[in-house]
C-alpha cells in the first residue's frame, strides 16, 4: 500500500478540529496544522487554536511555534511539511493535514511557484511608500503594472498588494508571469476531504464561536498585542476590529458584530476557493464513520 496524505479542508467554524481529532485517533497519527495564524503562539483565543487538552490527546504540528515577529510563508510551510512527511511515513501509511489556510494547503498538495526573493532595498522602499502614499495609491499602480493580478488579488490586503509590486519593480516584469501554477508531483497519494454545513447552520456556529471567544478573553488578548498591531499577522479578523474599538472608532458591540460579519465573509471566500478543486469529496462534519470508510476504501 502506498503512503497517503489525508487533507481535511473547509470554512472556519465548520467543525474541522473535532473531526480531525477522531480521525487522528482512529489511524493513530498526529495532525499537521495548516493555519497561517494558529502557528503564532501569541494568537491563542482569536484564532480558535487547539486547546492544551486537544494537543495532549493528539500531537499537533505547526501550532504556537512562532513569535509574531518571525517571518513565515506558504513556501516555508511547504518545505517543512514535506520534510516532516518523510519522517511520519516511516511509521504509518497515513498522515493527516487539516486547516483553513487555502494557500498553505495548496502549497503542500501542488507546490508553490519559484518567486524571486525580494531584496532589502526594494522591501524598505515599498514599506515606506505604503506608509506615505496609502494602499489605494499602490493598488492603482498595480493595476497599471500587472492588470491580470490586480483583478484577482485581495485589494484590502496590503501584504499581497505590496508583494506583487515588489516583484514588478524589482524584476521589471509582472508578478503574474511568476505564478505558473504548475502542479508538482508528490511521492504520496492525496485524499482531499471537504467539510461543509448548510449556510444558516454554519453562520450560527460562527456567531457562537465569536461569542465564546469574547467570553474567553479575546479583548484582553488584543489589548496585550497593541504594541505589535502593525505586524501583518495581526491584520486578521477578530484582532483588527477590536483594535479599531480600542481606537474609539466604534462601540464594543459593533466591533463584535463586525467580527461575526467578516468571519462569515471569510468562510464564503474559503468555500469559493475550495469548490474550484474537483478532487475534494464533500461531507457533513457529523458523518465521521462515512468519512473514515471513504479514506479506507480509497
Amino acid at each position: 500500500m502506498g503512503k497517503t496524505l489525508i487533507v481535511i479542508a473547509g470554512p472556519t467554524a465548520v467543525g474541522k478540529s473535532d473531526l480531525c481529532l477522531d480521525i487522528a485517533k482512529h489511524f493513530d497519527i498526529p495532525i499537521i496544522n495548516a493555519d497561517s495564524r494558529q502557528i503564532f503562539r501569541e494568537l491563542r483565543i482569536g484564532t480558535a487554536r487547539p486547546t492544551e487538552e486537544q494537543m495532549q490527546e493528539v500531537r499537533h504540528f505547526f501550532v504556537g511555534t512562532l513569535g509574531l515577529e518571525d517571518y513565515y510563508s506558504a513556501s516555508l510551510f511547504e518545505q517543512q511539511v514535506l520534510e516532516l512527511l518523510e519522517r511520519l511515513f516511516q511509521d504509518s501509511d497515513y498522515a493527516l493535514m487539516a486547516g483553513g489556510s487555502m494557500m498553505y494547503i495548496d502549497a503542500v498538495c501542488n507546490g508553490i511557484d519559484d518567486i524571486p526573493t525580494i531584496d532589502d532595498e526594494t522591501r524598505a522602499t515599498m514599506k515606506r511608500r505604503l506608509a506615505e502614499e496609502g494602499l489605494e495609491r499602490l493598488c492603482e499602480e498595480l493595476r497599471r503594472l500587472d492588470p491580470e493580478y490586480y483583478e484577482i488579488v485581495d485589494r484590502q490586503n496590503p501584504r499581497r498588494v505590496v508583494h506583487a509590486l515588489e516583484i514588478c519593480t524589482m524584476t521589471g516584469t509582472t508578478y503574474t508571469s511568476f505564478r505558473k501554477r504548475e502542479k508538482r508531483e508528490r511521492p504520496f497519494d492525496i485524499i482531499k476531504i471537504g467539510l461543509n454545513r448548510p449556510r444558516e447552520e454554519l453562520y450560527e456556529r460562527i456567531n457562537q464561536r465569536v461569542n465564546r471567544m469574547m467570553a474567553d478573553g479575546l479583548l484582553d488578548e488584543v489589548k496585550s498585542l497593541l504594541p505589535q498591531r502593525h505586524l501583518n499577522a495581526l491584520n486578521t479578523v477578530g484582532y483588527k476590529e477590536l483594535f479599531d474599538y480600542l481606537d474609539g472608532r466604534w462601540p464594543l458591540e459593533e466591533a463584535v458584530e463586525r467580527i461575526k460579519g467578516n468571519t462569515r465573509r471569510y468562510a464564503r471566500k474559503q468555500l469559493t476557493w475550495y469548490k474550484k478543486d474537483e478532487r475534494i469529496r464533500w461531507f457533513h462534519p457529523d458523518n465521521k464513520e462515512e468519512i473514515i470508510d471513504y479514506i479506507i476504501q480509497r
